[in-house]
């Protein structure tokens, strides 16, 4: 007879292997299990829970379209695997709603210095410009993990312990990963002078 208390009792990769053979339970004892977590991960950027909320239905969503494919190959590391799913819809949603916008904001001279001593010459060309498009076709090129700290920090005003809790590393990876950043915003902007890039 099934009962909660056994379902519960099963691990994560089980109550996967258990729905895939039909056994819709074991998806709603997974889900109830990771449920906090996964909003945590998710209110870290939006910073809204009715926000936060839709978020987190559509991370389920994928995951189950995942599962239901037979798509999962991540044995032994659901929870980790669904944070990633959960952080980079969030960060998705960010993207898309920017590109609707069509700009980024400009990042304040002052909050760009204390977060990185010795970047002054880097931000104030780059982050202060006029045309932000401009600046956000070149944040696009930089490498991922890069660009990802960068989009956070500034255009989703997280703090660097915010930032090295959500992408699980240190807090000076975070901030190493920023001053990258910087460096190679400025180098994109030497190779591609403004006129080149509309």
């Amino acid at each position: 007879m099934e009962t909660l208390k056994l379902w519960k009792e099963l691990a994560d990769q089980d109550l996967i292997e258990a729905y895939q053979k039909g056994y819709a339970r074991a998806l709603e004892v997974l889900i109830n299990r990771h449920r906090a977590k996964l909003i945590s991960t998710i209110l870290l950027i939006t910073k809204d829970r009715d926000l936060a909320e839709d978020l987190l239905q559509e991370a389920l969503i994928k995951m189950v379209r995942v599962l239901d494919e037979g798509r999962y190959n991540e044995k032994g590391k659901f929870l980790p695997w669904m944070l990633r799913v959960a952080r980079n819809i969030a960060i998705d949603h960010f993207r898309k709603e920017r590109r609707h916008q069509q700009q980024y904001q400009p990042i304040p001279l002052h909050l760009m210095k204390q977060a990185i001593p010795g970047t002054e010459r880097v931000d104030q060309q780059i982050m202060q410009h006029e045309d932000q498009q401009y600046v956000r076709r070149l944040v696009q090129q930089l490498p991922q993990k890069q660009k990802e700290v960068l989009i956070l920090r500034y255009y989703n005003d997280m703090s660097f312990k915010e930032i090295a809790e959500l992408t699980q590393v240190s807090i000076n990876t975070a901030l190493g990963r920023m001053r990258y950043a910087l460096i190679n915003l400025r180098k994109l902007m030497d190779a591609q002078p403004q006129a080149a890039a509309r």
